[in-house]
């Protein structure tokens, strides 16, 4: 089988080592051989391979740097919409699903010749409902919330591929995340963050500006290797209960994956491998909670200035099924301290952009227009250009392309003197006390380095969302003992 597992852009090479890596597991070679396509060397939004059925169920199981894991049903060349009618209608989608679940098409396209993609998609959508019709004399509902299967077609220039979506919710969603509003970064986006700053499990993790701690429970799984999709497998007897205040509903056992839905899924050769699947990963984190027996044993840590987001990490951190309470305190990043017996210390962190430097108790003082913004971004009205609006730090910022001016796109950008002022402390801050750590920050802000006043060693291209990112690495260099030199 083919598969095409969708990752965000700017990923691609390390999802294509972390499957390389799961096709290793000795649970996912007893599915059969694996062939991982070449590492991409542009930005492709995923990486194909070709495994067995059952490797989609590891693969939504495991995968924490994956959006999506798309079975591969069929791939042509087309010219017109008709061609993607016979394309469809000829699949047998009643070996995958009956007429009684509901159904979701999407479309996707680069350079496509059609005029319109909505009409593609209309035309593909079409074509499975009257298949299903003339072959069980009945045709599956529309349910573009949440639909029992979702199809996905993706158009080029000359070629449409169709795939069935074995994930069904996205797969950043582990169900452990219990907030208002979305999150401005995305769970598999963290994960891969963590992948390429190179951080292992024996070494210190930091986040002085934690907020909700994606980035701390997202290591703190990998240390007690918790699949990413333990909570949506039902590996835990109880889902994590979300608050009354909750915004959303957090994705349970009960959503679990889109492959549960599909009828070669249900099969019970294929039940059993996913048992054995799940019961391979529970023998794994019995072993790591042995290791690792509570949350100081991990040298996982956070701080931030906001006392209702250290509530939410600690929170999410108890919902993610991760030992006792996150080892964290409410404090201002300035005043920010290595944790004691640091060992390789690793800095991670997703500046905030001034809305948490305002508040210190969380209750009862003012809270400027960023803070609103971050409870809720159903709130904000976006413009039709999302690029143009920075949805992660509530700034304006210029639309970008390699062929623009950086420092004339930054000389543009609007500065807020009062944060400008905080990342000039703050970079002072991690040149006194954070001697010898490597200091990795995310932002979609590319003078950040200047406005720190630290030459970065690294600059790596990400996108969360639709929005350009830069990953910065920070070599801090230890302070040199002046006494010493005297001596």
């Amino acid at each position: 089988m083919r598969f095409f597992v969708v990752c965000p852009g700017g990923l691609e090479v390390s999802l294509a080592q972390e499957l390389a890596s799961i096709a290793q597991r000795p649970d996912c070679k007893a599915l059969g051989a694996w062939v991982i396509d070449p590492t991409p060397t542009s930005p492709t939004g995923g990486v194909g391979l070709a495994a067995p059925l059952s490797a989609a169920m590891a693969l939504n199981l495991h995968s924490r740097i994956a959006s999506r894991v798309l079975l591969q049903m069929a791939d042509a060349q087309y010219r017109q919409e008709e061609d993607l009618y016979k394309l469809a209608s000829g699949l047998a989608w009643e070996e995958w699903f009956s007429s009684k679940q509901t159904l979701r098409v999407d479309v996707t396209a680069h350079r496509s010749p059609l005029k319109s993609l909505n009409f593609a998609t209309l035309k593909i959508k079409d074509a499975i409902v009257d298949r299903l019709r003339d072959v069980t004399g009945d045709r599956p509902s529309i349910d573009t919330a949440f639909p029992d299967v979702r199809v996905q077609a993706h158009l080029t220039a000359t070629h449409v591929t169709i795939y069935l979506d074995t994930s069904g919710e996205a797969l950043f969603k582990r169900g452990w995340r219990d907030e208002k509003g979305d999150a401005p970064l995305k769970e598999n986006l963290a994960a891969g963050i963590l992948a390429i700053t190179g951080w292992k499990p024996s070494q210190t993790l930091f986040d002085p500006m934690c907020g909700s701690g994606t980035f701390l429970v997202e290591a703190a799984q990998i240390a007690l290797a918790i699949p990413p999709g333990a909570i949506r497998s039902g590996m835990y007897g109880d889902d994590a209960k979300p608050s009354r205040l909750a915004y959303r509903p957090l994705v349970t056992s009960a959503h679990g994956f889109g492959f549960q839905r599909l009828k070669p899924f249900n099969e019970a050769s294929e039940q059993k491998r996913w048992v054995a699947l799940k019961e391979a990963a529970q023998a794994e984190m019995i072993e790591k909670r042995k290791q690792f027996p509570d949350s100081g044993s991990l040298g996982i840590s956070g701080s931030d200035i906001n006392e209702r987001l250290v509530a939410m990490f600690k929170g999410n951190w108890q919902r993610a099924q991760l030992p006792g309470l996150p080892v964290t305190r409410q404090v201002d990043a300035l005043a920010s301290k290595p944790p004691a017996d640091a060992k390789d210390g690793v800095m991670l962190l997703n500046p905030p952009y001034g809305e948490r430097l305002v508040i210190k108790g969380g209750r009862g003082q003012d809270r400027t227009a960023g803070d609103a913004e971050r409870d809720s971004y159903e709130d904000v009205e976006e413009p039709e250009d999302r690029f143009a609006y920075n949805l992660e730090t509530g700034r304006q910022s210029a639309k970008r392309s390699s062929r623009e001016s950086l420092k004339k796109l930054q000389s543009e950008e609007e500065q807020d003197p009062k944060f400008v002022e905080f990342l000039r402390q703050f970079g002072q801050h991690l040149k006194d006390t954070f001697g010898g750590w490597n200091v990795f920050v995310l932002t979609a802000d590319m003078a950040l380095p200047g406005q720190l006043r630290i030459k970065e060693s690294k600059r790596t291209p990400l996108f969360n969302g639709p929005l350009e990112c830069r990953l910065f690495k920070f070599e801090m260099h230890q302070k040199r003992d002046a006494t010493a030199d005297l001596k």
